[in-house]
């Protein structure tokens, strides 16, 4: 959900109730619940957050707008992102130069780039970042962890 103050995620796992608040202004990120997001947002589909960046317009947030079914291990599906968007943050590009404009423009079509290639793979359920051989010799304590937690 996008509103001009504030960028909203929303999980859409049977009964989870939080949602991500991200403070487009101090870029503050803090949990809330579904009840706080205006209605007056425009809502739409993403499949995850790939992250932030800070170009000369201000920070932009990149969302996974498109994926694909890659594969499976152990049961658990993994994706491959294959469309993106980049959000600013700001609402308005008038606090720049011309130069800047231009600069900036640069910035994000490199950035396009950088996206169009392949090889952005996610996983909800499966922890990508480890290979095999790590998490069979990690502790039953960091199995529990959660992925965001590891």
């Amino acid at each position: 959900h996008i509103t001009p103050e504030k960028f909203y995620v929303e999980a859409c796992d049977n009964g989870a109730d939080d949602v991500l608040a991200i403070d487009r202004v101090s870029t503050e990120v803090t949990l809330t619940v579904k009840k706080d997001v205006p209605p007056s947002a425009v809502t739409r589909p993403i499949y995850g957050i790939l992250g932030t960046i800070r170009l000369v317009a201000g920070t932009y947030l990149i969302v996974i707008t498109k994926k694909k079914k890659v594969g499976e291990i152990f049961s658990h599906a993994i994706w491959k992102a294959t469309d993106f968007d980049i959000l600013s943050y700001k609402k308005t590009m008038l606090h720049l130069t011309d130069i800047q404009l231009q600069d900036n423009k640069v910035f994000l079509s490199m950035l396009n780039h950088v996206l169009s290639v392949d090889g952005f793979y996610f996983s909800t359920t499966y922890d990508l970042t480890h290979t095999l051989q790590r998490l069979a010799n990690t502790s039953p304590e960091f199995q529990e962890m959660s992925l965001l937690e590891r």
